[in-house]
């Protein structure tokens, strides 16, 4: 089965909280976290790869003990007999791929027992993205105690990858590390069709992606809720949307861009 290339405009889902926590210190857990409600994901582990033939191991997440182990022997040498190798290295373009399935009989013998029997691991999704010369490979994993992933949840996580590999390779460019709030300020501020909110729309938009209700965004305010609803609607019509979900939508398409939040 060959790798194959996924829609560049995010889907909007609950990865949010994973969107907004680039840059900050507990992202790791975060993304994990939405990880697992999103998809049954049970571990997560985030390589860097180039073409001058370096790796690093840069997240390692989840419920296997030995991640760290197992993620500096594949940055150290097994990086190197990965069988999506071809596929991660053969991507013609800066779009997120989706690898293969898992599947035992890809891996050779030595690197299937360290990798997935002496680790109790019995299934794995990847998806990938090159950011310039780096390539940011993103790979999922379920235990035995977990089962492997359905159909739903391969379907799931095929729906969010483009969102959650946008954020991963973000994270780790982001030189500043700021809150979900300054994060989104930046984002109003300067990128369209978002900064051409007026600001109180803004305002209003901003705290609804922070999971503000109609009610507390009144109150953070000192507005009344006719005068938010009246802010919401503009700002939709603007925008040319018509849900809280397209607004997600939006977001998650400007940091998956080329210049995200910086």
């Amino acid at each position: 089965m060959r790798p194959h290339a996924m829609a560049s405009t995010p889907v909007a889902g609950d990865v949010t909280p994973a969107v907004l926590a680039i840059g900050r210190p507990d992202f790791p857990n975060v993304l994990i976290d939405t990880l697992r409600r999103q998809a049954g994901v049970g571990h997560c582990m985030v390589f860097a790869l180039n073409r001058a033939g370096a790796a690093s191991c840069l997240l390692d997440a989840g419920n296997i003990p030995t991640g760290a182990d197992l993620g500096a022997a594949y940055a150290g040498q097994f990086h190197e007999s990965d069988p999506n190798r071809d596929a991660l290295f053969g991507a013609g373009s800066s779009a997120p791929i989706m690898l293969p399935s898992f599947a035992p009989r890809m891996y050779g013998a030595r690197y299937r027992k360290i990798f997935f029997n002496d680790s109790d691991i019995v299934d794995k999704c990847a998806t990938a993205i090159w950011i310039g010369d780096t390539c940011f490979y993103v790979n999922f994993y379920r235990i035995t105690s977990q089962g492997r992933f359905g159909e739903v949840e391969r379907a799931r996580l095929e729906s969010i990858a483009p969102a959650i590999g946008a954020s991963v390779a973000r994270h780790f460019q982001q030189a500043t590390i700021g809150t979900p709030e300054q994060n989104l300020a930046a984002l109003f501020a300067t990128r369209a069709p978002l900064s051409t909110l007026t600001p109180r729309e803004q305002d209003v938009c901003r705290r609804i992606l922070l999971g503000f209700s109609s009610e507390a965004i009144s109150q953070t305010l000192g507005i009344s809720l006719h005068s938010t609803l009246t802010y919401r609607k503009r700002a939709y019509e603007r925008l040319g949307i018509s849900s809280q979900n397209e607004l997600f939508s939006i977001v998650l398409r400007l940091l998956a861009g080329p210049h995200g939040l910086n």
